[in-house]
């Protein structure tokens, strides 16, 4: 599919899903009531649970927001395009309440991925785009993942390779007196204080302000179990699951030297950044092989490793729990 054949279809209130560096979106037009509700309606969402707004240029800000404050600003030059979202106060002209959960503010974006922005200057407007799955389940890295998951509901699926961050957007509110990281993803903490100052404050609990945040959030069918890397073979031995039907994601240096043959290393990636790179994919990896449990060791908590942990936290939650 083309640029111009996503663009005609969003300008009839379609579907088009689109490549981005951290995950794959579903996008419509964010000032088309009717296309936000078929959206809400594919991605089975909350109506009360805001989607991102992305925009082509950060020199945009004020098209789609008001009263946009300095930090905003800077943040934006900083990292756009890139995987920050900033949390302003909305233009209702532009960005319809159906993307927002009906408040006043809208989450706002610059992608970095040539496909996004070829699409988005093409399209000339705000595209409200989630993550191109079925709500609480494991974002889509690769176009085959959303072809997979939500076949004829999409109009327009545009392909452009693997996500190369591999986990979703950092999302702060830059509408109070101090920025508040409301999702931790592809931007540190680390890299926004440096910008910002002075370290920044998470709030990623509580009220439902932000994408990404519910308790049982990017989950597989298989039953995700966070281990410490020193009890990892222990936990397989006493697992009462056969050894056959048990999947490990791990650091390749926190694998042990032995583990049953018959165990499926899903990967084994070198660095934290490839960790990102393959999370969604090996998690669906393990669905695909329909294995019903996954020993997961989380990396260090640094850098991007702040997000790989909370995604395996929330995907280990109560599969019962509500899903994205």
């Amino acid at each position: 599919m083309t640029i111009d054949a996503a663009v005609a279809a969003l300008r009839r209130g379609g579907l088009v899903a689109f490549p981005t560096e951290t995950v794959y979106g579903l996008g419509a037009d964010a000032a088309n009531p009717d296309a936000l509700a078929r959206l809400y309606r594919v991605k089975r969402r909350p109506p009360d649970h805001p989607v991102i707004v992305h925009i082509a240029h950060g020199t945009d800000l004020d098209m789609y927001a008001h009263d946009v404050p300095d930090i905003a600003r800077a943040l934006a030059r900083a990292f756009w395009p890139g995987a920050l979202t900033l949390v302003l106060r909305k233009r209702p002209e532009r960005v319809a309440d159906a993307a927002t959960g009906s408040r006043p503010t809208v989450g706002l974006r610059v992608p970095d991925h040539p496909v996004a922005l070829a699409l988005l200057d093409a399209f000339r407007g705000g595209i409200a785009a989630p993550s191109a799955n079925r709500f609480g389940r494991v974002s889509p890295t690769t176009a085959e993942h959303v072809r997979t998951e939500l076949g004829p509901d999409v109009d327009v699926v545009l392909d452009g390779g693997p996500s190369r961050v591999g986990v979703e957007s950092t999302i702060v509110d830059v509408t109070g007196a101090e920025p508040l990281v409301l999702r931790v993803g592809g931007v540190s903490e680390d890299d926004l204080a440096r910008v910002v100052g002075t370290p920044v404050t998470r709030r990623d609990t509580g009220e439902i302000a932000a994408p990404g945040t519910l308790a049982s959030h990017y989950a597989p069918t298989a039953r995700v179990v966070l281990v410490e890397p020193a009890r990892l073979a222990q936990r397989i031995t006493e697992a009462t699951v056969d050894t056959a039907r048990i999947g490990v994601l791990a650091l390749a240096r926190d694998l042990p030297e032995t583990l049953p043959s018959e165990v499926t290393v899903l990967t084994s990636p070198n660095d934290i950044d490839e960790y990102a790179q393959v999370l969604y994919a090996r998690l669906r990896e393990a669905d695909a092989r329909g294995l019903p449990q996954v020993f997961a060791v989380p990396p260090p908590a640094q850098g991007i490793g702040v997000a790989i942990c909370d995604r395996l936290h929330r995907a280990s939650a109560n599969a019962s729990a509500a899903r994205r």
